[in-house]
């Protein structure tokens, strides 16, 4: 792999430390009155999301990262994770489901996710920030109780649980927002 000097160090470059992939997140250029120039860098690992500082010499270097990202779509879940597309190559792979996390709760068939793969091994699926899903059960609105912002919990398609308005029934389609799980808007059909 190509090395990245450290003068060349920039958030958002992807690196090999101790055999496992690392995003800069900050660099700081620090030059003290005597000695050499220093980078002061916070970068967070691909794999166990932990986040490290760490201290480079001007003459430093690292290893670049073979990451690359791709789009993917979700086939289906079995028993030995979820399953996913790669739209370019059309190879399927099986993802266990602790890479995906919270963010399968959300997945219907045919949805498309972004895809990270280093060593061409996918190690982190995003799906969609926003998807359109149908109540499948909500208990009905109280008369009268349909004015300001009260909530109640709604079950969608995909059996996740989410606090809607009073006003959404039963089969109506929501706008939900992936990153924070929380309702955004009824959707027209």
């Amino acid at each position: 792999m190509p090395q990245i000097n450290a003068g060349e160090f920039r958030k958002g470059i992807k690196i090999v430390i101790e055999g496992e992939p690392y995003d800069m997140i900050d660099c700081n250029f620090v030059k003290p009155g005597k000695g050499q120039a220093l980078y002061k860098c916070k970068m967070r690992n691909l794999l166990k999301n932990t986040i490290i500082d760490r201290t480079y010499k001007s003459g430093d270097g690292l290893e670049a990262a073979d990451i690359r990202k791709g789009e993917g779509q979700f086939l289906y879940k079995d028993r030995n994770g979820l399953v996913f597309m790669d739209t370019e190559s059309f190879e399927q792979y099986t993802i266990p489901d602790e890479i995906m996390g919270d963010g399968a709760k959300w997945l219907q068939d045919g949805t498309l996710c972004n895809l990270m793969y280093w060593n061409d091994r996918i190690i982190e699926v995003t799906p969609p920030s926003h998807v359109n899903l149908k109540v499948t059960y909500t208990e009905p609105a109280a008369r009268g109780n349909t004015a300001g912002n009260i909530t109640k919990p709604a079950t969608v398609e995909t059996g996740a649980t989410v606090l809607v308005p009073a006003f959404i029934d039963q089969d109506e389609v929501i706008r939900i927002d992936t990153r924070t799980g929380e309702y955004v808007e009824r959707v027209r059909t």
